[in-house]
């Protein structure tokens, strides 16, 4: 299975749920649909009318077998030498894709800040670049790859706060 909608029947939480519950939070978005999308520089080709914050997501897991989200720009080069130091972890390596789907409900290709919503244990420690405070307009997957979504970083905080879930902001400037 891939990440982009033709398999959203897989998830446990399926794109139109998640914008379901947007509206149902007052959260004003925009959806754009294009290609699958599987890396930042394939992203950049379909970006006419999107102007604003676009992410890049890191699942990531310690050797104490912590959970991380990492929320960066998408340019930002992240060394997870220096992201264990600034996020006060022990050594960090990317999840693999079934720990992935178990932890988040994505499939590789689609992790995204709003996939938050399938992490029923709530014990994701999710990190949001610095950067990205109190932009207008952050561009994310729909918890599919071949969508994108916009809506601001204080909408991004009403659905984190809505699913009882802290977040820390970092500078991921290394």
């Amino acid at each position: 299975m891939d990440a982009s909608s033709h398999y959203s029947y897989a998830l446990p939480t399926s794109p139109e749920s998640l914008y379901k519950l947007l509206k149902d939070l007052k959260i004003e978005f925009d959806i754009f649909e294009h290609p699958p999308l599987f890396t930042v520089n394939d992203a950049k080709k379909y970006r006419e009318n999107m102007h604003g914050f676009h992410t890049k997501n890191l699942f990531l897991r310690d050797k104490k077998k912590k959970n991380y989200l990492v929320i960066a720009h998408e340019d930002r080069l992240i060394d997870l030498t220096l992201l264990t130091e600034r996020i006060r972890s022990s050594r960090l390596s990317f999840g693999s894709k079934e720990r992935l789907f178990e932890e988040l409900g994505v499939f590789p290709g689609a992790v995204t800040p709003l996939s938050v919503v399938n992490n029923k244990k709530k014990d994701i420690n999710i990190f949001l670049d610095a950067e990205m405070y109190g932009k207008d307009t952050i561009f994310c997957h729909p918890l599919v790859n071949d969508r994108t979504i916009a809506l601001s970083y204080n909408s991004l905080i009403i659905y984190f706060d809505y699913l009882g879930l802290s977040f820390e902001t970092v500078n991921l400037s290394f």
